[in-house]
């Protein structure tokens, strides 16, 4: 078991902060912090200054250890990031590019290259994203995934990447290796790719300059980390073959686990692997909270969220992509956001933007039902959607099933069980995280808002299913299981 007296340490890279959580091996929260990130939105281009990253660290590590007990013990730290998110660095693991987000879409043709050559890849994923930057930036450099460059940072030296954050890249997790032939006939230069360790693996530990800087002190273990969205889904506790994470922040993603991979042979539906070798599919959609930041960019979301009430339904049913395409439930390139019905007021118009990520949630699930993933253990809501308690009840109406709230949602408590994981290396992760994990509520679907919300929803699936983003199949799913709790099989 991991020193109940050390607090361990999370950092999560997102889309609009950096986030340090320190926590102990029985969920306390010792202190936390955070500081702002801002990017460069432009069509399907999004980027951000990989050096803004180390700063915004050095300002949230510090406020957590300072608002800590004195003398608090850092048993080690586990740092999460956006996946896909990639950049190019030197060698000594200094950026030589903007780092390409999540959803940048700049690299379609690559993607279509490297589907030709047998590669199950998404558009916005990282392996397109390299062979576009390898294409602007020339050969003689290597490709770093988002935490790639902290870690560097943290340690001194550039690390082997984490095999979550690789998935994207290409990487195998069935085989554990870079795939042979197909990076040869992409192109891909030599020493690109980095050497992968699986999750939870010590990379090195904090350098005196690096302690220096940040306030984490010298010698602190420094653990490889995962996705922000399957440290959510750790910080959730879903870590059981069965159980469901959704993550709700800027964009909304899925987490699940499984004793074997969901196959999908769209590439929808991707399968990373937890540290004991549960499989953890999922996927990653482009709707989420971010949609009500770029309508209402000075709302109050609590009194925007008391005004929507009066409208369970709206009469206007939205799918609120935050950015162009679609990559899960389906996968539509060229989807753009929906508004069927012309809300009365900007209340309205906030009810259904939240309806709409509600009914997109909804469709995942279905579509992972249609899949055959298990779907019958609990489900849990994190990410920063899940502070608010009317869309938590409003999502489980939606869905139809009940929801686990945590206190705590944020993905860097996630990377502090892992941390703890690592350093341990006694206990199973699901053990782990159980123990640090903290139910806050339980959010129970009213029956009768979850039957108001089926002629919407069936609406959205026939609507996205007469524009081709939705296959025809998927949406004869969705309306046969109009009806029923998500979580059953």
């Amino acid at each position: 078991m991991a020193d109940e007296g050390a607090g361990w340490l999370g950092v999560d890279l997102g889309t609009q902060s950096v986030r340090v959580l320190l926590v102990t091996a029985d969920g306390t929260v010792l202190g936390s912090g955070s500081a702002p990130l801002s990017g460069r939105r432009e069509g399907v281009r999004h980027e951000q200054d990989p050096v803004r990253w180390w700063q915004a660290l050095c300002t949230a590590s510090r406020a957590a250890l300072g608002s800590a007990p004195p003398g608090t013990p850092v048993g080690g730290l586990a740092v999460c990031g956006t996946s896909g998110t990639v950049l190019l660095t030197d060698g000594s693991g200094r950026p030589v590019s903007p780092a390409l987000m999540y959803d940048d879409g700049r690299a379609k043709a690559e993607a279509a290259r490297a589907r030709e050559a047998g590669l199950a890849v998404q558009d916005t994923w990282a392996l397109p994203k390299a062979l576009w930057l390898v294409g602007e930036y020339g050969p003689g450099l290597r490709l770093s995934h988002q935490p790639d460059l902290i870690v560097t940072r943290l340690t001194g030296a550039p690390p082997p990447a984490d095999s979550s954050h690789a998935l994207k890249t290409g990487y195998d997790l069935e085989h554990d290796t870079w795939p042979e032939a197909a990076p040869a006939r992409l192109g891909l230069p030599d020493g690109l790719l980095p050497d992968v360790v699986p999750p939870g693996t010590r990379l090195g530990e904090v350098s005196p300059a690096a302690a220096d800087a940040t306030g984490i002190p010298a010698g602190t273990p420094v653990l490889a980390g995962m996705t922000d969205g399957c440290a959510a889904q750790i910080a959730s506790g879903a870590l059981r073959p069965g159980a469901w994470n959704s993550v709700l922040g800027t964009t909304l993603v899925l987490k699940g686990a499984a004793r074997d991979p969901v196959r999908d042979p769209t590439g929808v539906v991707y399968n990373h692997r937890a540290p004991d070798g549960t499989w953890l599919p999922g996927g990653a959609s482009s709707v989420g909270a971010g949609a009500l930041a770029a309508h209402f960019p000075d709302a109050d979301p609590a009194g925007m969220d008391e005004r929507a009430r009066a409208f369970e339904p709206a009469g206007a049913v939205a799918y609120p992509l935050v950015s162009p395409g679609e990559r899960f439930p389906f996968r539509a390139p060229e989807a753009t956001s929906l508004l069927l019905g012309d809300p009365a007021d900007d209340a309205e118009r906030w009810a259904a933007l939240l309806q709409g990520v509600g009914f997109a949630e909804r469709l995942c699930l279905d579509y992972l039902h249609h899949l055959g993933a298990p779907l019958d253990g609990p489900l849990t809501f994190t990410g920063g959607g899940a502070r608010s308690p009317y869309w938590n009840q409003l999502r489980a109406d939606i869905l139809g099933r009940p929801a686990r709230v945590p206190e705590q949602t944020e993905p860097a408590l996630g990377m502090a069980a892992l941390a703890a994981y690592g350093v341990s290396g006694a206990e199973s992760l699901a053990d782990v995280a159980e123990r640090m994990v903290r139910v806050r509520t339980v959010v129970e679907p009213r029956p009768d808002r979850t039957a108001a919300f089926a002629e919407p929803y069936a609406r959205l699936v026939d609507a996205l299913r007469e524009r081709g983003w939705l296959p025809a199949p998927v949406a004869d799913h969705a309306r046969a299981r109009l009806h029923l709790d998500t979580g059953k099989s």
